[in-house]
């Protein structure tokens, strides 16, 4: 039932204007009702319009629109082929939330399929935009494509509606005996001209006439059909597999209405795709400009077949999809590469295989510079060469044949040479299977021979049955007939009546005793010249001869012979009117053949002439061939090289023309020089073309070894040989170089002549050795060199014996020997001597220095020694000649040191150290033997808590914690056989000292001032105590020093000027530091003032915790040098200052001096070591808080 057209006008209302606006989104056109639209207000328009979609039966379609303007447009939706009012069908929604205006369509019907519309309007305009709906009918073949869309109105449109109809049966039906597949044609429309020939040999026909002839109409009628639909159709590409492992096929088009429907076919069968999921299913169409790209995702076997695409019921593009079932037998491995090595990957597989894809980081990969794809001659084994490789060339590799792959890693390690230096190339190659690719590729093919062999067998089996068969039925039966397949069956596919038989293959079929023995083959005669066909029968028979279906007879230019059971047709002068179909008649069985004249490749004389002329080309260069020739059908051109057949890639270039092939070997090699050969051929015959490749280049080096005519004193005479490559040009000259051994320098001799292969050195000196370098000179450059031997002037004459080595000292590290020259020189200076050792109860003489390293001094210092081992040693004088003969052999001497009485080694006598803090007493000594070592504390054993480390060659002591009992003289005794030695160590353990007690101050003198005060009680503990006195009186009103270093509880104080207020501070002293002052009472006029009671003063208090005024400098001596370091505290009462090295405390320590006057902490290091550097941090502390600062201490060298 016909569905009535929804109706959709576009007029506008009585007093409405209709201007036309421009959208920016293509393909949306709106109407504007009003001149000029007011501020704030607008015309309905599209910002996303509904996007065309194809999809299959059933499915759940929709589409979707986003509209914009001011007031609020109405949306609604329409389509061109009735109506959308059934709410069972078309649902209409809006979504507040994305603004979106949907129209969906549940559970899509093929009958839906439409171009829909949809209109957003308000009362300044309307906006409309078409989209189209394709609907694909689940399991439609492609004749049924259109037969929903249009019903047909009458018997006239009948015929239109079969045009539609694929012409490309499925897989299940078989065609008639001598049917051309209708696949053929469809191929053959859309291929190249250069697959012809590959195409007809694949589908069996053989008349090329007949099919240009056919195909000719068939593209003018496609042509004419296409041109209703398409504008423009190029670049038709067939379906290939990518890196990817996608197979992709594509056309260029430009479509005269965009919204014509694409129909894809595999196997005449309808398949869906999509253009808006991409790579999510398998079949997707990708459209880029002009560009329409199908794509087919994970490739199956079944996934083979022919592809078609059309547009409404028009074919545009065919293509094959052939998968080939081969398998990887031995897959790529991963390949690890030096640097500027070459890296290989191949692989075996399990069918022949003329070219698999290489692939390298997703790019398809090519022979040339960089890559060589190598192919065995089976086709089995397949090789890809990445030459010298780099970093970047590390990565995935791929070898992909048909729809099976395989990969691996090419992993690149750096070549750690000499930096900054290029890396030299290298010959070597990385990689490959790792097993023997020959032997699986000759198992594999014996195992595809065999199976092809039974394939055989089978199919001869079917045709042995069919032609049984047929003898078997009524001669007469034109039904039998039929059935029988032959070469009657001419090229256009019509089929002949009769049994018939073509070439070699038939196998006798018995008729009543009688049968075709051997059947006639096709013949291909040069013209005037004979050609002949032959058919034998199983019995001696007449028979018929026919061309073209007319019966022949012997005439002047054809002879009919029959000699028993052989049957000759002879053609004496072969022209074409000869070319035709032949077939022989006898006993109710024919055979038949065509006979086709022609001539053999034609070339001009000329060509030729200047093809043979031999190229000559230098080293680099490019070297190139042409050859015309005339256009010839069936032509098969080959270029050889030395007799090995060239193949286009890599170095190799291959042009293959109508008129003319053309060759070109890139940057040629000096192994590339020789004959260049061109064949062409025909099924007439074969003529060859012979040129030859000569490439110059400098000589190679001349032939050596290099033999020695004669040696003096005063002469010697070098013989050489012609190189063996002169490059491609005679040589010219020899140039001849020297090096005296022990130089460095290379001298010119002198050039010899080419026909001159000998030269006299007359610049010599008697026992010198020299080496030679000889080059060869052509006009092309100069060849690498051939080097000679070390050759001497003269004999050879060796120094005499030198004296046995003598003993100087010996110890366990080293043994020093002297030993006198020989007495007889041979009168050739002596360069130096040869020193060599032997282990007691060994034989082995090892040799201390190399000849070529002569020790050239009378003395030698052996340090490798094992202690305790026993050695002698012998010296040989070495001049010009080498090494002379040996001395006696020494003494035998053991590595060991000598006896000898412990000596102490620059030890401290003195040591201050503050209490609490570890002491560490290190002696170092040397002695032989290792001595007994004893440490005492005032002549009494040292206690059990301080902790005894001996060592080689050292002992320490050492106390944890310190206390001023530890105060003594600590004694180290060390004892062997030998002798004894003792040394004796000072010990103060001492802190800052209590201040002094009370002051007393008496006047016995006018002028001076008795100063007394009780002593320290640290002054019984520290016999280093001394005390200081500071003096103030009311004049200066200062506190200076006036006393120091006092030993003892006085001090008389002088110039003490009547008038005037004193005051005395008295400071205990000892190597930690300096106590709080104890001050004196006031000695003068104030002693004597009456004191007078005024108002309470205001109490002030200055005490505070302690603060860095001046903090700590980085320093960065150089070792050995002195460093004074200083900083600035304050604090009341006076903090208590302390230096630490990297958290440890030193102020006990006596390599650093430190002092602390008046808040200024300064420390001092007479010669710096590397061990001072570190961290140093200076901490004051008093009883009202704590400071620090810090600072770093570097040692430069």
């Amino acid at each position: 039932m016909w569905k009535n057209k929804s109706k959709v006008t576009d007029q506008t209302a009585t007093g409405q204007v209709g201007i036309k606006k421009r959208s920016k989104v293509p393909g949306v056109m709106i109407t504007q009702y009003v001149e000029e639209i007011p501020d704030g207000k607008s015309h309905p328009d599209f910002t996303r319009k509904p996007i065309a979609l194809t999809i299959q039966e059933g499915k759940f379609a929709f589409f979707k629109a986003l509209v914009i303007g001011d007031p609020e447009p109405t949306v609604t939706w329409g389509r061109n082929n009735g109506d959308v009012s059934d709410t069972s069908k078309y649902v209409t929604k809006y979504d507040p939330a994305t603004r979106e205006h949907l129209f969906e369509m549940a559970n899509v019907k093929p009958e839906q399929a439409d171009t829909y519309k949809c209109f957003a309007a308000n009362e300044f305009g309307r906006a409309v935009v078409t989209v189209v709906l394709n609907v694909i009918e689940v399991g439609f073949k492609k004749g049924q494509a259109d037969s929903h869309l249009k019903p047909v109105a009458a018997a006239a449109d009948f015929k239109s509606v079969l045009k539609r109809k694929s012409k490309i049966r499925p897989k299940m039906e078989k065609k008639e005996d001598g049917e051309i597949d209708p696949k053929f044609w469809e191929l053959l429309i859309s291929a190249d001209k250069k697959d012809y020939e590959s195409l007809m040999l694949e589908f069996g026909v053989t008349d090329f006439r007949f099919m240009l002839k056919t195909l000719n109409e068939m593209k003018k009628e496609r042509e004419e059909e296409q041109a209703q639909f398409i504008e423009y159709l190029a670049n038709l590409k067939p379906i290939e597999v990518g890196p990817d492992g996608c197979a992709t096929f594509s056309i260029d088009m430009d479509l005269i209405e965009q919204s014509s429907r694409i129909f894809l076919y595999k196997d005449g069968v309808m398949i869906p795709y999509s253009k808006e999921l991409g790579d999510t299913i398998k079949h997707s169409l990708k459209i880029v400009g002009r560009k329409y790209q199908f794509s087919i995702r994970d490739l199956f076997p079944d996934d083979a077949g022919l592809y078609q695409v059309d547009v409404e019921d028009v074919n545009v593009f065919s293509t094959d999809f052939k998968i080939p079932m081969v398998e990887f037998l031995v897959k790529i491995q991963e390949c690890k590469a030096m640097e500027r090595e070459d890296a290989v990957f191949e692989c075996v597989l399990s069918q022949p295989f003329g070219k698999i894809m290489w692939v390298g980081k997703n790019l398809p990969l090519e022979a040339g510079d960089k890559y060589d794809i190598e192919v065995s001659e089976d086709k089995l084994i397949h090789r890809l060469i990445i030459k010298d490789v780099a970093m970047v060339d590390k990565g995935i590799y791929a070898a992909v044949a048909g729809i099976k792959s395989c990969n691996a890693f090419l992993v690149v390690e750096a070549d750690k040479g000499e930096p900054g230096k290029k890396k030299q190339r290298k010959t070597t190659r990385a990689g490959g299977a790792g097993v023997d690719l020959t032997a699986i590729a000759q198992e594999q093919a014996v195992k595809n021979t065999a199976d092809r062999e039974v394939l055989m067998e089978k199919v001869k089996a079917i045709k042995d049955e069919r032609a049984a068969n047929a003898t078997a039925a009524p001669e007469t039966s034109a039904e039998a007939k039929a059935k029988v397949k032959g070469v009657e069956a001419s090229q256009t596919g019509a089929p002949k009546q009769g049994p018939a038989v073509k070439g070699s293959d038939h196998k006798s079929v018995d008729n009543e005793g009688c049968s075709i023995k051997s059947g006639l083959s096709d013949l291909f005669a040069l013209r005037g010249k004979k050609g002949e066909l032959v058919c034998e029968m199983s019995h001696e028979v007449d028979g018929a001869w026919f061309k073209d279906g007319e019966k022949l007879s012997t005439t002047d230019g054809i002879a009919i012979v029959k000699d028993g059971t052989r049957h000759t047709l002879t053609i004496h002068n072969s022209s074409e009117d000869d070319t035709g179909v032949y077939h022989f008649e006898a006993g109710g069985f024919k055979s038949e053949a065509k006979v086709t004249v022609g001539e053999l490749p034609g070339v001009d004389a000329d060509d030729l002439h200047k093809f043979s002329k031999p190229v000559t080309v230098k080293v680099g260069q490019n070297a190139s061939w042409k050859m015309p020739y005339t256009p010839q059908d069936n032509l098969e051109v080959k270029w050889f090289k030395d007799g090995k057949e060239l193949k286009d890639g890599g170095g190799v270039k291959l042009v293959k023309e109508v008129n003319h092939s053309r060759l070109l070997l890139r940057e040629c090699l000096r192994s590339d020089a020789g004959e260049v050969k061109i064949q062409l051929k025909n099924p007439f015959g074969t003529i060859e073309a012979t040129s030859r490749l000569i490439v110059l280049d400098k000589p190679g080096p001349p032939e050596g070894p290099v033999e020695i005519l004669e040696t003096t004193s005063t002469v010697i005479e070098l013989q050489w040989g012609a190189p063996k490559d002169d490059g491609g040009s005679p040589v010219t000259n020899y140039i001849i170089e020297r090096q005296q051994l022990g130089q460095t320098v290379w001298k010119k001799m002198g050039d010899v002549a080419a026909d001159k292969t000998t030269y006299r050195d007359r610049n010599v000196v008697h026992g010198k050795l020299y080496i030679y370098k000889i080059y060869a000179v052509n006009p092309e450059g100069t060849s690498d060199a051939l080097q000679t031997e070390e050759t001497m002037a003269g004999i050879l004459i060796f120094a005499g014996r030198p004296g046995a080595p003598k003993v100087v000292s010996a110890s366990k590290t080293c043994i020093n020997l002297k030993w006198e020259p020989p007495e007889d020189d041979g009168g050739i200076k002596i360069n130096g001597y040869q020193l060599e050792k032997r282990k007691k109860d060994t034989a082995q003489w090892i040799a201390l220095n190399p000849v070529t390293e002569p020790i050239e001094v009378l003395e030698y210092a052996v340090k490798d020694v094992v202690e305790g081992a026993e050695y002698e040693f012998r010296v040989s004088a070495i001049n010009v000649s080498g090494a002379g003969e040996f001395s006696l052999p020494s003494v035998m001497v053991t590595a060991k040191n000598p006896n000898m009485r412990p000596i102490f080694k620059d030890p401290e006598d003195f040591m201050v150290i503050r209490a609490g803090n570890s002491v560490r007493i290190k002696v170092f000594y040397e002695a032989e033997p290792p001595p007994e070592i004893t440490w005492m504390k005032d002549n009494e054993p040292v206690s059990s808590f301080i902790q005894i480390i001996n060592t080689e060659g050292c002992s320490q002591l050492v106390i944890p914690s310190t206390k001023r009992s530890d105060s003594g003289t600590y004694t180290i005794v060390a004892k062997n056989k030998v002798g004894e030695a003792s040394f004796d160590i000072e010990v103060l353990v001492t802190d800052e000292p209590k201040p002094p007690g009370a002051v007393e101050l008496e006047q016995i003198v006018h002028g001076k001032v008795i100063v007394s005060w009780e002593a320290s009680p640290d002054q019984e503990l520290d016999n280093r105590l001394y005390y200081m006195v500071a003096e103030h009186n009311s004049s200066t009103r200062m506190w200076y020093t006036v006393a120091d270093r006092i030993f003892d509880n006085s001090y008389t104080a002088n110039n003490i000027m009547p008038g005037r207020e004193y005051h005395f501070k008295i400071y205990a002293k000892n190597d930690m530091g300096m106590s709080d002052p104890s001050m004196s009472p006031t000695w003068g006029i104030n002693s004597n003032r009456i004191s007078i009671n005024t108002n309470t003063p205001v109490e002030v208090s200055f005490e505070k915790p302690p603060s860095v005024l001046v903090p700590l400098k980085v320093h960065s001596p150089p070792k050995g040098f002195q460093m004074y370091m200083t900083c600035a505290i304050r604090g009341c009462p006076t903090p208590s200052v302390t230096w630490h090295l990297n958290n440890v405390c030193i102020n006990g320590d006596s390599n650093y001096y430190i002092t602390n006057s008046y808040g200024v902490c300064s420390m001092y290091i007479l010669r710096v070591r590397h061990k001072d550097a570190g961290e140093y941090k200076v901490v004051a502390v008093n009883s009202f808080g704590k400071a620090e600062c810090s600072t770093k201490l570097v040692v430069k060298d």
